[in-house]
């Protein structure tokens, strides 16, 4: 029988991944012993285990299940982060995090800390991830399906307005993965058809130089489609339509 002291870690890892629930935590352990992760040593007279890969271990789908009817209970806040976070995929540094609340006006880390506490995120390293893709699904559909390319619109428009220049590059990808996830149906106001399509342009470029052109020609096209949904822009943006077009066919 091992003491509390050594086994405290990995109790708090297991509880982490099933909330405390007896069934999850048999079929986990069961799980981690035919992974070999946890095994018993002959030569320390012990059993051993990696935290580390227990610690990455995926949950699996009836857990994710059960935490995902546990969201229900969580404050409007937490679920709004979550929210936030589901639209920007599975996973986001802290750093990135901290740009949202300056842009979006926002307490969210704080929430997105509550929700790791109750099993729905891992954070490791400053990096918030959610514990199962069903999860991130499940805050994600939380929005109405309208609201959606909405939020995704604003919190690109958001992004974009730090951009000047030199700026981080990733910042760049963010803001425009997000308009291009709402789309051109979201745009509000005419000139910001030109506005995407030219953020467009430069995240292309921008991926360009980094010799990733299946990346580039994404971002070209989708500035096309903002641009299209603008009558005459052939007369009225003619070196951004060309630009646009010449450097999709050269990727």
């Amino acid at each position: 029988c091992l003491s509390p002291r050594l086994t405290r870690s990995l109790s708090n890892i297991i509880y982490h991944k099933t909330k405390g629930n007896p069934l999850f935590v048999s079929r986990l352990m069961i799980s981690l012993s035919k992974e070999g992760l946890l095994r018993p040593s002959l030569s320390r007279r012990r059993w051993e285990w990696d935290e580390k890969k227990i610690q990455c271990q995926k949950l699996s789908d009836d857990v994710a299940i059960f935490l995902t009817k546990s969201m229900e209970s969580l404050s409007d806040d937490v679920k709004s982060s979550l929210c936030v976070l589901s639209c920007f995929g599975s996973s986001a540094e802290s750093t990135f995090i901290k740009t949202l609340e300056k842009v979006l006006k926002l307490n969210i880390l704080t929430n997105l800390d509550e929700a790791v506490e109750e099993g729905l995120l891992d954070k490791k390293d400053g990096l918030y991830h959610f514990s199962h893709d069903r999860i991130q699904e499940a805050a994600y559909n939380m929005m109405n399906i309208l609201d959606q390319g909405r939020f995704h619109f604003s919190y690109g428009m958001a992004l974009a307005s730090l951009l000047s220049g030199e700026g981080d590059y990733s910042v760049l990808f963010a803001a425009a993965n997000q308009l291009n996830l709402a789309g051109p149906e979201a745009v509000q106001e005419k000139g910001q058809y030109v506005i995407v399509a030219e953020l467009n342009l430069q995240a292309g470029k921008k991926a360009m130089e980094m010799s990733d052109f299946v990346l580039a020609y994404s971002y070209f096209d989708n500035g096309i489609s903002f641009l299209r949904k603008k009558l005459c822009h052939w007369e009225e943006h003619y070196a951004l339509s060309l630009k646009l077009f010449d450097l999709a066919v050269e990727c």
